[in-house]
């Protein structure tokens, strides 16, 4: 007689590509709207520098915007950021339960 439940746990695990695609699609949307802020950043930088008459190169103008955007980023898109992160973490699940259904497979032999 065959046991239901080792015939059940021995069907790999399904990967939904979906799933990878909106894990994919979260990530290159919050680093789009990251890199975005970056630039705008910079050019309001040096566009107020270029206002006020000071000589500020624009690679200070890029570090000073970089230090900005990081942390206002983490704020202003929060909800990208937790979109990107549960998406990455489902994909990240389903490909630890195929790993380790690999393996166990391997084991087996």
């Amino acid at each position: 007689m065959i046991d239901v439940s080792e015939s059940i746990s021995n069907q790999p695990p399904v990967l939904d590509q979906k799933v990878q695609r909106s894990a994919r699609r979260n990530v290159f949307i919050y680093g789009a709207a990251r890199i975005l802020l970056f630039i705008v950043l910079t050019a309001v930088i040096h566009g107020i520098a270029l206002l006020i008459s000071s000589p500020v190169p624009l690679l200070i103008s890029a570090m000073l915007a970089l230090i900005v955007a990081f942390p206002l980023s983490m704020l202003a898109f929060d909800s990208l950021r937790m979109n990107a992160t549960s998406a990455v973490a489902q994909w990240d699940a389903q490909r630890k339960a195929h790993k380790a259904w690999v393996q166990s497979e391997l084991a087996d032999r």
